[in-house]
């Protein structure tokens, strides 16, 4: 126990750390960080083009990116490291509204002053990483924020292990449920599912290319997922699958593997009806249902979408990711493994955990849930924009699709080709989103939810409609 802090006047007992936290040097590097921040950052608000003088730099470092991983990156994008909410300047002094995030990585959009903040108490901790050996306090506080959240609707979430990425957290998912159920060794999952880039995650993965030249490490059967366009066919089509799958491999399925709302498949939203006829008779074969949320959690009216849903009494296993910032999986006690399966040397950086926790602030803060939070009033403000613009130019976007802050719509033909030449001319304009599902290929955005406004989105608006109208001369 440590000795009472003289810098603060108290007579509680105090660390070394919490005094050093408290010293007043620490705290004026602090405050004049977030001046300095606040004062450059406050120039970037609109998007502009490149720098010319920059131009011949920033060609030698992508030169350089393609070299040392082998090729070139997806876009040439290259941060100079400073932004404003959803506004971002490259190394090229350009600014792009960021409409992606990293895949929906940054909530809080660029260089968010309680971000920042957070991310310098963090470079106080003593190591930079944190792990399953060595772990800090705000490990317990992260975990235990998550779970809270995950029980308000009743759900049976007892345990939550923190890990560096969402394939770890989705391996460490299909780890609790295939060890809970052994010997069974199926999973179900969805058309277009997607669960990460490991080799397992692959295998669940509904996307060949995904896993070219790889082996199949899980058997893995596939349900359709729900068609708004069509939903009680494809209701009923789904649960007459499952119970196909049930009966000819019965006692065999180790897990049901759903995202609530499909992210890389292409935006098509759950529900309640769909997934309850689906969930139920799972749950009578003592199926594990685990609710992949790596990219939709923090995105719908309430933290997780399964709580959206309301599909709180199913959730067994849970994963989240992405605008947490570090990632976990979350799980009732029943699940709870017998042996030492669940271990990692990293459970995340110190910075991750503490900006993390700071992003759940700002989600609370920014009033994102409820029926009428801005999750659900910005999704609509959007939509019907999105809609406005699917008017104006019927052959060249379609939609809008998806739900809360998960948007997208479909470009041209819902082609591949079309989808990517529309996202370069995007990008090239100023607007970043990015192409996910199949046939059709949609566009997608991620807007951050914490710091997004409508005056953001009426500026996305305009950049799309000068992007479409590039668009459609160069598809003729």
């Amino acid at each position: 126990m440590g000795q009472p802090s003289e810098s603060s006047g108290s007579t509680h007992p105090s660390s070394a750390a919490a005094d050093l936290r408290a010293d007043s040097r620490i705290m004026e590097a602090r405050r004049l960080i977030a001046e300095a921040v606040a004062d450059h950052r406050c120039g970037i608000q609109d998007v502009r083009t490149a720098n010319p003088d920059l131009s011949e730099a920033y060609e030698h470092l992508l030169a350089r990116l393609a070299d040392t991983r082998g090729g070139p990156p997806f876009w040439p994008y290259l941060s100079s490291g400073l932004g404003n909410g959803p506004y971002v300047e490259l190394a090229d002094g350009s600014v792009k509204l960021d409409f992606i995030g990293g895949i929906g990585v940054h909530g809080a959009g660029h260089s968010h002053v309680a971000m920042i903040d957070a991310a310098v108490d963090a470079a106080l901790e003593d190591t930079v990483m944190q792990g399953n050996l060595q772990q800090h306090p705000p490990s317990i506080q992260m975990s235990e924020r998550l779970i809270q959240m995950a029980r308000v609707g009743g759900a049976s979430i007892d345990h939550c292990l923190l890990s560096t990425s969402g394939a770890m957290a989705n391996e460490n998912a299909l780890k609790i449920a295939m060890h809970h159920k052994f010997p069974a060794d199926r999973i179900i999952a969805f058309d277009n599912a997607f669960a990460g880039r490991s080799l397992a995650m692959a295998s669940l993965t509904d996307r060949p290319n995904y896993r070219m030249g790889l082996p199949l490490a899980l058997n893995v059967d596939y349900l359709p997922f729900r068609d708004p366009a069509n939903p009680e066919r494809s209701l009923r089509w789904a649960v007459d699958e499952l119970h196909r799958l049930l009966n000819r491999h019965p006692g065999r399925y180790a897990a049901f593997w759903a995202e609530p709302i499909a992210g890389e498949g292409g935006y098509y939203p759950g529900s309640n009806e769909f997934f309850t006829a689906l969930c139920e008779p799972l749950r009578a074969a003592g199926v594990p249902i685990i609710f992949d949320e790596v990219q939709s959690f923090s995105r719908t009216s309430k933290p997780y979408a399964f709580q959206h849903y309301g599909l709180d009494e199913f959730a067994d296993i849970v994963t989240v990711g992405k605008i947490t910032q570090v990632c976990a999986t979350l799980y009732g006690e029943a699940f709870k493994p017998k042996g030492p399966i669940l271990s990692q040397t990293f459970t995340g950086s110190s910075s991750s955990i503490a900006t993390g926790l700071k992003m759940l602030d700002l989600l609370d803060s920014g009033e994102c849930f409820g029926s009428q939070g801005q999750n659900a009033t910005r999704h609509q403000y959007f939509a019907d924009k999105l809609s406005s613009l699917a008017e104006k130019y019927p052959a060249l976007i379609r939609g809008p699709f998806g739900e809360g802050m998960m948007i997208a719509f479909t470009p041209g033909d819902g082609s591949a080709e079309q989808a990517k030449q529309l996202m370069m001319t995007m990008y090239e304009v100023g607007l970043l989103g990015f192409v996910c599902g199949s046939e059709p290929t949609r566009i997608r955005f991620l807007p951050p939810p914490a710091t997004t406004t409508v005056e953001h989105i009426d500026a996305a608006i305009v950049l799309l409609e000068n992007s479409l109208i590039k668009f459609s001369k160069q598809v003729g």
